[in-house]
């Protein structure tokens, strides 16, 4: 299954669970479905769906056998279908920057999408460069000492301090947030 791309070419996410019946596993068949993740009501219904399909009568548990395009997210088998469907709506929108963050401060998606509005002081080549670039935009440096400033010095008391993190996407891609 190809992904689609966005008009900035980055990777549209279709989040998909496979969802395994229960009754059929524990009899030693595998029978499933894979299932978009698009709404609360839609994924139910194809819960169902392959429920009712079971090669075991009256089958109605389910547990998350597999996962795809969750971007590193961890999805618990027996995650309750809202949340689910909350972590995949929040991915398709931030996307695996988003991902990233939401894994950085602890799954919770409230702080994750705050971090990204709020906090989010860019992308940089390295932390360092973000606070030669924070300093140069707020403070007027004379041309003779430009040179005596620790930019590395500062960025890492700034991390040491936690007055920020840092979510790299590529040896040249370091996104910094600052925490509040």
């Amino acid at each position: 299954m190809g992904q689609a791309t966005d008009k900035a070419g980055s990777v549209a996410l279709t989040p998909r669970i496979y969802a395994a019946c229960l009754a059929a596993y524990n009899a030693g068949v595998l029978h499933g479905a894979w299932i978009p993740v698009e709404d609360e009501a839609q994924v139910w219904s194809a819960i169902a769906r392959m429920l009712q399909a079971s090669p075991q009568p009256g089958a109605e548990e389910f547990g998350i056998h597999d996962y795809e395009d969750f971007c590193g997210v961890e999805i618990a088998e027996y995650a309750s279908v809202a949340r689910v469907v909350e972590i995949a709506g929040f991915l398709r929108a931030r996307g695996r920057l988003g991902a990233l963050v939401l894994a950085e401060v602890g799954g919770d998606l409230e702080a994750a999408g705050a971090a990204l509005d709020d906090q989010y002081r860019g992308c940089f080549s390295s932390l360092a460069d973000s606070f030669q670039a924070l300093t140069e935009e707020t403070v007027d440096i004379p041309k003779a000492l430009r040179g005596y400033i620790d930019y590395d010095a500062m960025a890492r008391d700034a991390q040491l301090n936690g007055e920020i993190f840092t979510v790299e996407t590529a040896h040249d891609e370091v996104h910094v947030f600052w925490v509040r």
